[in-house]
C-alpha cells in the first residue's frame, strides 16, 4: 500500500470491506477518504496519532455474537488511539491536549467526551497510554492479581511472554515473589524474557518436545496459569496444574482464525475432569466492563512500578497509517515484538 501523508483536510480510514474466512486478508480490509468532520456544539475534533492494534480485533471483524457489536460493513475498524485535540467546542478539552480516544482507524474522529481519557500533556511517551498504561496493561494486572490471586512461592506460567499482556503478567509475578515460567515463540524472545524480564524460565513453542520441557521447567507444578493463547500451549500446561490452580483467560489467538474444531480427541472431557478433581478456577474477564473502575488503582501501582525500574516495557512501533493492515495480520501470526502501535501521524499541532 501507497505511503500516504496526514493532511488537514481529509480524513483517511482503514474500513472492513468483508468478513474473513479463517485468517484475515488485504482484501477485507479497504482504504479510503473522506472529508475531514467538523465538530458540532459540545463535541471535540480528535487527530490520531498512535493507534493501537490489538488480537481482540479479530473478533469484532466476525459478525458471531460477543461481549460487543460486530464492525459493521463499510465501517471504520475499531481501535483504541491516542490522539490530539485539534478543535474543542467542550469546556473541558482545549486544543492540544493528549486524550486516550476509541476513534478506530482513521485520522479524525469526532467524540463529545464522554469516551475520553485525559492524559498529562507532558507525558514523555503517549503511546505508553496504550500498553503498559493503557488496556494491555490493566488486562494483565487485573487477571493476575484479582482472578490468579499469586503467592510467594508459587509458580506462574504465562504464554505469549514476550506481548502487551504476557510481558507484564510475568513482571508482576515476580515482584509478587513468584517463580515465572514464559512460553513464547522464537529464541530471541526467549532471551529476552530472561535476560530483560527476569523470568526464571522460557520455553519456545515452537519446539517439537514442548509439554517436556515445560514439565521439566515446573517440577513442583503449576499454581497460576495466564490463559492468553489456548491451543498446544494449554494441552501442555493441563496435565501440570496443582489443586487449587487458578487460570485467568483473558484471549485465545491460537484460535482466532480457526474455521473448524482442532484434529484429535475431544478434550473437554479431560478439561472438566481436571476442573473438578483439582478444585481449578478458571474464570473469564473482559477487562474494562470488569475492571473498568478500578483503572485509578492500577495506574498508580504501575507508574510506581516503572519508576522503581521493576517493570520493564517493549513497544513495537510501526509507520503510518498504511501500515496497520499488514501490522494487524503479522501481530495474529505472533510476528511483533512488544505492543503493536501505529504512528499515525506527527505528534506536532497544526
Amino acid at each position: 500500500m501507497t505511503k500516504l501523508t496526514q493532511t488537514t483536510e481529509i480524513n483517511r480510514q482503514i474500513v472492513l470491506a468483508s468478513r474473513p474466512f479463517g485468517a484475515p486478508t488485504n482484501e477485507n480490509f479497504e482504504f479510503v477518504q473522506t472529508e475531514k468532520p467538523t465538530p458540532k456544539a459540545g463535541e471535540i475534533l480528535l487527530r490520531t496519532i498512535y493507534l493501537s492494534l490489538d488480537p481482540y480485533m479479530r473478533g469484532r471483524m466476525s459478525d458471531a455474537k460477543s461481549y460487543a457489536e460486530p464492525v459493521g460493513i463499510n465501517e471504520v475498524m475499531v481501535g483504541g488511539s491516542v490522539c490530539r485535540v485539534e478543535e474543542s467546542n467542550h469546556a473541558d478539552y482545549q486544543k492540544g491536549d493528549w486524550v486516550v480516544s476509541f476513534g478506530g482507524w482513521q485520522d479524525y474522529s469526532i467524540s463529545d467526551g464522554v469516551d475520553l481519557l485525559k492524559l498529562d500533556n507532558n507525558l514523555a511517551n503517549p503511546s505508553y497510554a496504550l500498553g503498559v498504561l493503557g488496556m494491555p496493561g490493566l488486562t494483565a494486572y487485573m487477571g493476575l492479581l484479582d482472578i490468579g490471586q499469586p503467592k510467594a512461592g508459587e509458580t506462574v506460567v504465562v504464554a505469549a511472554a514476550t506481548g502487551a499482556v504476557g510481558s507484564l503478567v510475568g513482571q508482576i509475578a515476580k515482584i509478587k515473589g513468584c517463580k515465572v515460567v514464559g512460553i513464547a515463540g522464537g529464541a530471541e524472545k526467549c532471551q529476552y524474557a530472561l535476560d530483560t524480564l527476569g523470568f526464571d524460565a522460557c520455553l519456545d513453542h515452537y519446539s517439537d518436545n514442548l509439554a517436556e520441557q515445560l514439565a521439566s521447567a515446573c517440577n513442583d507444578g503449576i499454581d497460576v496459569y495466564y490463559e492468553n493463547v489456548g491451543g498446544k500451549v494449554f494441552d501442555a500446561v493441563l496435565p501440570l496444574l496443582n489443586t487449587s490452580a487458578r487460570i485467568p483467560l483473558c484471549g485465545l489467538i491460537s484460535q482466532y482464525n480457526s474455521t473448524e474444531l482442532p484434529q484429535g480427541p475431544d478434550r473437554m472431557f479431560a478439561l472438566m475432569g481436571n476442573l473438578l478433581v483439582k478444585r481449578i478456577k478458571m474464570q473469564g474477564f473482559i477487562v474494562f466492563d470488569d475492571y473498568g473502575h478500578r483503572y485509578n488503582e492500577f495506574s498508580e501501582a504501575m507508574m510506581q512500578w516503572i519508576v522503581d525500574g521493576k517493570i520493564k516495557y517493549k513497544e513495537h512501533l510501526v509507520e503510518g497509517l498504511e501500515s496497520a493492515v499488514p501490522s494487524f495480520i503479522g501481530l495474529l501470526k505472533g510476528e511483533n515484538f512488544g505492543k503493536l502501535v501505529v504512528r499515525v501521524g506527527p505528534d506536532s499541532l497544526s
